[in-house]
C-alpha cells in the first residue's frame, strides 16, 4: 500500500509539472505573436538639436515613445532611468529609436532638452527629445494615443501625464502583447514605464519586432 501511495504521489507531481510546462510553452508562443493596434498619427516636432523630426525619421525603425517633461518631480525620473535601460540594451543598433516628447514645451526648449540628455548621459543617436506647439503635443497624446496629458496647477510640477510607453513597429503601428491574469490572457496596449517587469517585456518585444 505504501508503494502505491508513493506511486500516486510521484504521478501527481509529474502531472502538475507537465501542466506547468504546457502553460509556459503556451505563454512563450503567444508572446511571440504581438498584437497590432492603430497606426501612429503623423507628427512633426523639434528635437534637442533644433532639427525637425517627423514620422519619416522612424521609418523602418522599431521605437518606443513616451511623454514627459524635464522638470517633472514625480514619475519622469523613473521613466527616464528605465528608458536608459533600453538605450543600454540596444545601443548601436540603427534599427531602434526612442522618442521622448515634452508636454511642457514652453520650458523644454531644444537647449533645455539637450542639456537634460547630457546630464542623464544619453548618447544614443536615435533617441530624440522633442518639443513644439503645446496644443499639438496635447492633441498628439490625448487623441493620438489616448494617453492623458494636461496642465494641472494642483499637482507637483504643474502637469499630469501617463507613465506608459508605446512600442511602435517598422511600419508605424502600435504593437504590444497579451499578459496572463489568473487563468486568462488579456491584451495590453502600452507598457508601464515605472514597472521593471514591463521594461523586461518591452526588451523582449523590441527584439521580436526587429526581426520582422
Amino acid at each position: 500500500m505504501k508503494n502505491n501511495y508513493s506511486y500516486i504521489g510521484i504521478s501527481f507531481v509529474i502531472l502538475v509539472f507537465g501542466i506547468w510546462v504546457v502553460k509556459e510553452y503556451q505563454d512563450r508562443m503567444e508572446s511571440k505573436s504581438l498584437i497590432r493596434f492603430e497606426k501612429v498619427p503623423n507628427f512633426e516636432f523639434i528635437n534637442q538639436d533644433g532639427q525637425l523630426i517627423s514620422n519619416s525619421f522612424y521609418k523602418d525603425k522599431v521605437y518606443v515613445l513616451e511623454f514627459f517633461f524635464t522638470s517633472c518631480p514625480t514619475i519622469c525620473p523613473i521613466m527616464t532611468q528605465n528608458t536608459i535601460l533600453l538605450q543600454d540594451k540596444f545601443y548601436g543598433d540603427p534599427r531602434f529609436g526612442i522618442a521622448s516628447i515634452s508636454i511642457n514645451p514652453s520650458t523644454d526648449t531644444p537647449e533645455v532638452l539637450k542639456e537634460y540628455a547630457k546630464e542623464k548621459m544619453i548618447t544614443m543617436s536615435n533617441w530624440q527629445f522633442l518639443t513644439g506647439d503645446q496644443t499639438a503635443i496635447f492633441d498628439f497624446s490625448n487623441n493620438g494615443f489616448k494617453l492623458y496629458a494636461g496642465k494641472n496647477n494642483e499637482v507637483p510640477g504643474g502637469f499630469e501625464h501617463s507613465g506608459l510607453f508605446a512600442l511602435i513597429d517598422k511600419q508605424g503601428y502600435i504593437r504590444s502583447r497579451t499578459v496572463r491574469v489568473g487563468e486568462h490572457k488579456n491584451p495590453i496596449k502600452f507598457y508601464d514605464g515605472l514597472d521593471i517587469k514591463h521594461i523586461q517585456m518591452l526588451k523582449e518585444d523590441i527584439q521580436l519586432l526587429l526581426k520582422e
